[in-house]
């Protein structure tokens, strides 16, 4: 848990600026939890949850691009969620339609950059064909890189990148000997996308929930306390969770004299 910062960093302006004055982490991924829970605590329909949910990202991407950040990878839908009754399944993709229709332009002009992880095809047409347009529109973008994890699920990017793997090695593509952490990684839906410094889950649970496995395996975690749900998130909160990063000590298996 976090959130016990010095009395003189509670103001956001101060705060921003103690958080500038650090190194940034380069890639930060958020499971954006609680949309649900959020909606029914106001007796709402879970959509208007996960609407709301939709405008925070906004401020999210926002303060992620103005603080330098690299990647923001978002886990948005997983291979799981299909298991959701239909109604809000169909919410969901009409949420990210609508999000990717109304804020592509200001994304682009930004310099915004975005990306997808997770299986595109397994997606309804409209959806399909508004992620495609989202990636093509903004593909020559140098700043920010925006990856949303839709249909996503880490188990099956393994298993899906040991069959490309095995597949490469019957056809004499590559050797065995040739298999390394690098080459795995090539396979993967992050290829060339750096490991995630720190993971963020709202909502007090205490999992990834098949998200990033592979690539945070040195990861930073941070899980916000149960009362804090995605719906509430935002820049104050943010930059918390990246000052608590910046005071953690990274020694990736070594020791720091």
């Amino acid at each position: 848990m976090i959130w016990k910062l010095p009395f003189n960093l509670k103001k956001t302006k101060k705060l921003t600026q103690a958080v500038k004055e650090r190194p940034i982490p380069k890639h930060i991924a958020i499971i954006m939890d609680g949309n649900g829970r959020w909606a029914k605590a106001r007796q709402l329909p879970r959509v208007a949850g996960h609407r709301q949910g939709v405008e925070v990202l906004r401020d999210i991407i926002s303060i992620c691009s103005e603080l330098g950040v690299n990647h923001l990878s978002l886990f948005a839908f997983s291979t799981e969620n299909w298991n959701r009754p239909d109604d809000e399944i169909n919410a969901l993709m009409s949420l990210m339609v609508e999000f990717l229709q109304k804020e592509i332009a200001e994304l682009h002009e930004k310099g915004v950059k975005i990306w997808m992880l997770g299986d595109i095809k397994g997606l309804p047409e409209a959806a399909a064909r508004e992620v495609e347009n989202a990636k093509a529109v903004t593909r020559n973008n140098k700043g920010l890189q925006v990856n949303i994890a839709i249909n996503y699920g880490s188990r099956t990017e393994i298993i899906r990148a040991v069959q490309n793997i095995a597949r490469d090695v019957s056809i004499g593509k590559i050797a065995i000997n040739d298999i390394n952490e690098d080459c795995f990684s090539h396979y993967l839906y992050t290829n060339g996308i750096p490991d995630p410094d720190l993971l963020i889950r709202t909502s007090g649970e205490f999992r990834l929930s098949n998200f990033l496995l592979y690539q945070c395996a040195y990861t930073e975690f941070l899980f916000t306390e149960k009362q804090l749900l995605w719906p509430d998130f935002n820049k104050q909160k943010l930059l918390e969770s990246i000052f608590e990063y910046q005071n953690r000590s990274r020694r990736f298996g070594g020791i720091i004299e």
